[in-house]
């Protein structure tokens, strides 16, 4: 799965929804799940702050393309893209659309959660209805800069406007609302686009933990754009590496990404990639704004271990030097560990001059040493 894999979804299909139940000694909250951004993160983590036990229930394809349209990534990814957002405790899957109290019983969920924007039916009713009549509903604030309307017109639009903070243009949003309806749905704007990121954000979404001794501490770096499915299958296989991993991400400027992938990359500017990367429970610290060359001094800094790099495409540095080639040649050769692609969910092969360091090649990864490598 790339960016460009995205857009090619897009194309072929509309954008579609989803549903999330949380619980406090069980909260569920349902909606859409797809295109998970920071935002869907934001509310999840407010969510499980209202209980002990948050959990979280996932629509079917058919369910959301009823009242939504057909969505961009199938149950099977929205399903591990939730469950691997950090705040999460459980997964439903193939949760209702309409939220009952029927639902939170067999659940054992004492009441629902959802943000402060609309959820309709196709036919025009509140889907959380009864639960609010019956007093076991509660809301949580929306994020405020995000949206996946935002999102999605800043991939068709092929504007940069994002990388400075700018808001979407009249035009932008028209075209975006227009791509995201299906006949007969119901899909409200609701949000800004221009993002204000705040340390506050940083700490709430930051695990504030240290490596410990006897953690084995890796490293990743690349862009991380619009956190998808590809991401959060090589995160998962980087953490299963080690018994005890703290796995920290390096994250690249702006305009370095613009550099190797072109075009109007990154979709999300620095900040939105940074509570996007905080958010994944295999993420247990990031680097904002990491040099594109993998250094000596970083890795001494962070006492990094091992140093993993997707199969993708490496881009030379601005020199035309390989930004892994120095702690390649002074460490010696990387451990090879294989990794088993995950059947039907690769999307396509990167863009010309993309880059994949972190990583949007996604399932497959290959290392590339410090102290040591692996090729997953």
């Amino acid at each position: 799965m790339t960016e460009t894999g995205l857009l090619a979804r897009h194309w072929a299909l509309r954008e579609g929804s989803e549903k999330r139940l949380s619980l406090r000694g069980p909260l569920p909250d349902v909606r859409p799940y797809d295109m998970v951004h920071y935002g869907h993160s934001n509310q999840l983590r407010q969510a499980r702050a209202m209980g002990d036990y948050l959990i979280v229930g996932v629509h079917t394809d058919e369910e959301i393309s009823k009242h939504k349209g057909p969505p961009v990534f199938t149950q099977e990814e929205r399903y591990k893209m939730v469950q691997a957002i950090k705040w999460v405790d459980e997964v439903v899957p193939a949760a209702p659309y309409v939220t009952t109290l029927e639902t939170l019983d067999k659940y054992s969920c004492d009441f629902c959660v959802h943000g402060n924007d609309i959820t309709l039916t196709v036919d025009g009713r509140d889907t959380y209805e009864e639960v609010k009549q019956a007093g076991r509903y509660r809301e949580c604030k929306r994020t405020q800069g995000v949206s996946t309307t935002d999102l999605v017109g800043r991939m068709l639009l092929v504007t940069k406007a994002h990388h400075r903070g700018q808001e979407m243009t009249s035009e932008c949003r028209e075209y975006a609302d227009s791509f995201g309806k299906c006949p007969g749905g119901r899909n409200p704007w609701t949000g800004v686009s221009q993002f204000l990121q705040t340390s506050q954000k940083i700490i709430q979404f930051a695990s504030g933990k240290e490596p410990q001794p006897g953690d084995t501490v890796i490293y990743v770096a690349g862009a991380f754009d619009l956190f998808h499915i590809g991401h959060v299958d090589f995160l998962e296989k980087v953490h299963s590496l080690a018994e005890r991993p703290y796995v920290i991400a390096g994250l690249h400027f702006d305009q370095e990404v613009n550099q190797y992938k072109g075009k109007n990359y990154p979709i999300m500017n620095l900040h939105e990639r940074t509570l996007s990367v905080l958010a994944c429970r295999y993420v247990s610290e990031v680097v904002i704004g990491a040099p594109y060359a993998v250094t000596a001094e970083l890795l001494d800094h962070f006492k990094v271990e091992l140093v993993c790099h997707g199969k993708t495409e490496i881009v030379p540095d601005k020199d035309g030097s390989d930004p892994y080639q120095r702690e390649r040649s002074h460490h010696g050769p990387h451990r090879p560990a294989h990794h088993q692609e995950q059947a039907g969910v690769r999307g396509p092969e990167p863009e010309e001059g993309g880059q994949g360091a972190g990583l949007p090649g996604g399932r497959e990864a290959a290392g590339d040493t410090a102290r040591g490598g692996a090729r997953l």
